[in-house]
């Protein structure tokens, strides 16, 4: 039976195709996929840069087709540890059949909280994002914003792209740290690789250093 990952190219997908894919789902649905165009692999690999070393789960906003997913395990996430959300039932499909030892989950990222936790999973050490919170009503930015920073463990980084000059997220409504930690000219169009943290309280700095001692 040829299976949609087959159909698609084989084992990888060339990005013309992928990008032939997201564009045919746009047409069906602006307002579910936010690209019509593929993250170059320059693109994924800068996000990737951008996770911490050691054990956790990483969780990834938006698969699509699965360039960030690819770069993820080839900077040394673990399958197992990697957690990949997708809201598209076809993209969905596509990335299970891509990365089988991968766990991809078929929800919102505005239920995030409540899907990890259906996993067994309470707090993550990064969260990198694909999805497009600049274009976002304000209120569906806010509910998945709220929902990344109640996952992340403290200190921890949310990894966003963007193509715009500004901010996806609004830093001082939410409190957190935000900077441009690489550009990414080898993208169409042009990237930025914002990284986020909040800031860590009293309580959880105490905590911190509770568990090093």
């Amino acid at each position: 039976m040829l299976t949609l990952r087959d159909a698609l190219v084989g084992t990888a997908l060339p990005m013309l195709a992928e990008s032939r894919l997201l564009f045919k789902l746009w047409l069906k649905n602006p307002r579910k996929i936010g690209a019509v165009a593929v993250s170059s692999p320059e693109l994924a690999a800068a996000m990737a840069r951008q996770v911490p070393r050691g054990p956790g789960y990483v969780v990834e906003l938006g698969g699509g087709t699965g360039s960030v997913t690819k770069a993820l395990l080839k900077a040394g996430t673990p399958p197992e540890e990697l957690i990949v959300l997708e809201r598209d039932p076809t993209l969905h499909k596509l990335l299970q059949e891509r990365y089988p030892g991968v766990k991809v989950l078929l929800g919102d990222a505005a239920k995030l909280q409540s899907l990890l936790r259906r996993e067994g999973i309470d707090h993550v050490k990064a969260i990198v994002s694909s999805l497009p919170l600049i274009t976002m009503k304000r209120s569906l930015q806010d509910r998945i914003t709220a929902q990344i920073f109640s996952v992340l463990k403290p200190g921890a980084p949310l990894i966003q792209f963007t193509y715009s000059l500004f901010s996806p997220i609004p830093r001082r409504r939410f409190g957190v740290h935000g900077e441009v930690e690489d550009r990414v000219l080898q993208n169409l169009p042009p990237a930025h690789v914002w990284v986020y943290r909040k800031p860590l309280t009293h309580t959880s700095r105490a905590a911190e250093h509770r568990s090093v001692a």
